[in-house]
């Protein structure tokens, strides 16, 4: 796997922290805050699910060896952003964020996918 992919997981890990300590940063695109743009209770504990898997993928995609172990993690990062872009993609209640974030998961997934071929 080329060092792309190495990045896109520090990058990964990274986002998932942050979210998971400020989950505001998610959860304003979702259109998910309060109207004081505070974050419940409710969406804390579902913004800190998604930041928690993905700094862990994230880490797997930095830190697995070059093979199998690397293209499955990496499949597991594709996996979870094009879950993603159809579940946020469907289902937030405000039709603008859908687009919104159904369209950078869409992205990102696609740019992982991508750097498996990126050389």
């Amino acid at each position: 796997m080329p060092a792309l992919t190495r990045v896109l997981g520090a990058v990964t890990t990274a986002y998932g922290v942050a979210i998971v300590a400020a989950p505001q940063v998610l959860a304003r695109p979702c259109g998910l805050t309060t109207p004081t743009g505070g974050v419940t209770p409710d969406v804390r504990v579902l913004v800190s699910g998604i930041g928690a898997r993905d700094a862990a993928v994230g880490a797997a995609m930095m830190l697995a060896p070059p093979g199998r172990p690397l293209q499955v993690a990496l499949a597991a990062r594709v996996a979870s952003d094009a879950a993603d872009a159809a579940i946020f993609g469907l289902s937030l209640p405000d039709r603008a964020a859908r687009k919104k974030v159904a369209v950078v998961a869409a992205g990102w997934a696609l740019l992982c996918a991508a750097s498996a071929l990126i050389r």
